[in-house]
């Protein structure tokens, strides 16, 4: 299984950017996707996640302006940034929680590679 994410790059305060995250391989389900980031000195945080069922959870600093979303089909989840804020600046790295065939069934977490979403004042 990998998790490919694309988007991010160099926006201004009050810009937009989109994240973008597919997972691929032998998934047989994946049970919940998101976003996690990690600024430089701190510890890696949640910024969204969505469960299959449409089950969404924000940290509290992106309330507002953030929105995830999920296409089941495509086993991809989307992150549209809004009204960024130079405090958004991090590695964004997407994660799935599923269950993998290969022979037999396993709960797996996967992590894709991280991208920089960096956002100038």
């Amino acid at each position: 299984v990998q998790l490919q994410a694309s988007g991010g790059g160099l926006a201004q305060a009050g810009g937009s950017l989109r994240l973008s995250c597919a997972a691929s391989g032998s998934i047989f389900t994946i049970n919940a996707m998101g976003w996690y980031r990690q600024a430089p000195g701190k510890q890696r945080e949640l910024v969204a996640d969505i469960t299959s069922g449409g089950r969404i959870n924000y940290v509290d600093s992106v309330k507002g302006r953030f929105t995830i979303s999920r296409d089941n089909a495509k086993n991809t989840v989307y992150l549209q940034m809004n009204s960024l804020k130079p405090e958004d600046t991090a590695v964004y790295y997407c994660n799935a929680q599923l269950v993998e065939y290969s022979g037999r069934y396993y709960h797996r977490d996967y992590w894709g590679q991280g991208t920089q979403v960096t956002v100038s004042s």
